[in-house]
């Protein structure tokens, strides 16, 4: 293969393997970039040509292959009017002692540039002066293709490790060659030209800093709720790594790359800025971005509790008994409770939002109940509401003569065995009477009711006591219906030994018995403990229509009034309707 050939396949390789690295790196961003850029440098050259010898004649020449030409500069001078486009001035010359070849050419130059290393091509139309041995020196056209790769050693100044082009011209030999020889009168140069060297920049243009878009979703939570804030880099080398840092006035950040969580539980309501720097460690200068966004945390809403109460009924005779209930609830959706129940008089019980109001000791008039509810977190409102006391009504005829006394039983009656029985004569005797005033109060009273309330002694378990009152007032009530009182007329409460009689009461009922002469008085107290027993073995009898009470009067001058305090009869009281006589109660008696 001619050294021409072998020239053109070389510089064909150098240009492939130029323009295939040149596509790899054209998606990169490129380095800053130079305005200009001047080179200068050793240059080879293998002119690729033959041309006429010197001293032939004119109609048989005689071809001269041109040797290469080892001793050679070039130098050019770019503008850039980007990153990757210039014009390009040209200038080359190699020689040896007979022949030289000089370039001057002008053409555009394209450059891609990656962290220090750049690739570049040219495409130039040159002037190409040639001298060879014997003949006259030669001007003629070509053109100069090629490119290389340069080494950025600083913002100033390169080393060229390579160019390759392939350098092609014409030149005209019509005087020295006649027509017949038309390769030597008219000679194509299909060169290589091989250059290295070093190279200037100047005229950077201001580069931009990097920067940095901040945002959050969403810009507004309540307290607990969280948020995610995301990081925008702009003008950073998209083939370096970046790092992000995170920070935050308000909540616990936690952040991944462009990407942040922040958790707001447990911090106060406000405004707060959440921030992010981006860095890129490999970058000579403008290596920080920084941005930040702002974000509010409302606390929940804090409205004290609502509250409204109701009394029922909203008027009543006094010794009657009224539920007050209040309804409390959160605007906030947080736990509420009822306290503090308060009364203008007489005595108030409350259990969550329900309380009774006791008016036995209350005068007429207007009764206030208030109170107080109070949320999780300690807000509060009130609420009250009022109800009227009534005195009843002036007792009719017949009321003042359906005069109402308790019932006594002996100790453990009724029993278990029988239920039915512990109703002694003189008790059955009360009931009789009392049944018959009942059924004429109630043809002007129809709703009117009879309340029995059966008690025990505080001897025996709770539960045994509680069995024992409601065995009393079940006898009772069945005895009234015996006697013709209606069955719904009639209400039952078993208190077992709730509401005992204290010793005073008993002391007080004792001393203010009519019945009694100051001598059976004096012995009766003499056994306060046995009469206190049997004065809570009872049922007590209330008219729903007028609140009036039974009498606790006990039976001391009945007949049977021993076996109801627990001892046995006196033999001397054996005929009914003599006179009346004090049985006095055994001493030790239980």
């Amino acid at each position: 293969m001619s050294p021409y050939c072998r020239g053109r396949v070389v510089i064909r390789g150098l240009l492939s393997l130029l323009m295939v690295t040149m596509a790899a790196w054209a998606t990169a961003q490129q380095e800053e970039a130079p305005k200009y850029e001047i080179f200068a440098g050793y240059q080879w050259l293998h002119p690729g040509a033959t041309v006429p010898a010197a001293g032939q004649s004119y109609n048989s020449p005689v071809g001269l292959i041109l040797p290469d030409l080892p001793d050679g500069a070039g130098g050019s001078f770019t503008y850039f009017f980007d990153n990757h486009l210039g014009l390009v001035g040209d200038f080359g010359r190699n020689w040896n002692d007979q022949t030289n070849e000089t370039t001057v050419s002008l053409g555009p130059k394209l450059e891609l540039r990656h962290e220090g290393v750049n690739f570049f091509a040219n495409t130039l139309l040159s002037w190409n002066h040639l001298t060879t041995p014997g003949l006259n020196p030669r001007d003629g056209i070509g053109a100069i293709l090629g490119g290389g790769m340069d080494l950025a050693i600083s913002r100033h100044f390169g080393i060229r490790v390579f160019e390759a082009d392939y350098v092609w011209a014409r030149q005209n030999f019509s005087d020295v060659v006649s027509l017949n020889f038309p390769d030597l009168r008219y000679v194509n140069f299909g060169g290589v030209r091989l250059r290295t060297g070093v190279e200037w920049y100047f005229g950077y243009p201001p580069v931009a800093a990097p920067t940095a878009t901040c945002s959050i979703q969403p810009s507004q939570v309540m307290v607990g709720e969280p948020l995610t804030a995301t990081a925008s880099a702009n003008g950073f080398n998209p083939k370096h790594a970046l790092a992000y840092q995170w920070s935050s006035n308000g909540g616990r950040i936690t952040g991944k790359d462009s990407t942040a969580n922040i958790d707001t539980v447990g911090i106060a309501g406000g405004n707060y800025t959440a921030l992010a720097t981006i860095i890129d460690s490999k970058a000579k200068k403008n290596a920080t971005a920084t941005c930040s966004v702002n974000f509010t945390v409302k606390e929940p809403p804090k409205n004290p509790p609502t509250m409204s109460c109701s009394a029922t009924p909203s008027s009543v005779q006094v010794g009657r008994q009224v539920t007050v209930h209040c309804t409390c609830t959160s605007p906030d959706n947080v736990p509420v409770s009822v306290r503090n129940w308060t009364s203008t008089a007489g005595t108030i019980s409350g259990s969550g939002d329900t309380a009774n109001e006791d008016t036995s000791s209350v005068a007429a008039g207007t009764v206030t109940i208030s109170a107080t509810c109070t949320d999780s977190r300690g807000l509060s409102n009130s609420s009250s509401t009022q109800f009227n006391v009534e005195n009843p009504p002036p007792p009719t005829q017949l009321e003042m003569r359906l005069a109402l006394h308790s019932i006594y039983f002996a100790t453990e009656q009724p029993t278990v065995a029988n239920p039915r029985g512990g109703l002694l004569p003189s008790q059955q005797k009360t009931l009789v009477v009392l049944a018959a005033d009942f059924e004429k109060y109630l043809q002007t009273k129809p709703d009117a009711k009879l309340i029995l309330e059966g008690h025990a002694d505080q001897r025996g378990t709770v539960a045994y006591n509680q069995a024992l009152s409601e065995r009393r007032v079940a006898v009772t009530r069945a005895f009234l219906v015996q006697q013709g009182v209606p069955a719904a007329n009639i209400e039952t409460r078993a208190l077992g030994e709730q509401h005992n009689l204290t010793p005073e009461e008993v002391k007080d009922s004792v001393e203010r018995n009519p019945e009694l002469t100051p001598e059976e008085r004096a012995r009766v107290l003499k056994n306060m403990r046995t009469i206190i027993l049997a004065s809570n073995r009872r049922v007590d009898i209330t008219l729903s229509s007028t609140g009036q009470q039974s009498i606790r009067q006990f039976p001391f001058n009945s007949t049977d009034s021993l076996t109801l305090i627990g001892g046995r009869e006196s033999a001397e009281k054996t005929k009914a309707g003599t006179k009346k006589t004090t049985k006095k109660p055994p001493p030790q008696q239980q």
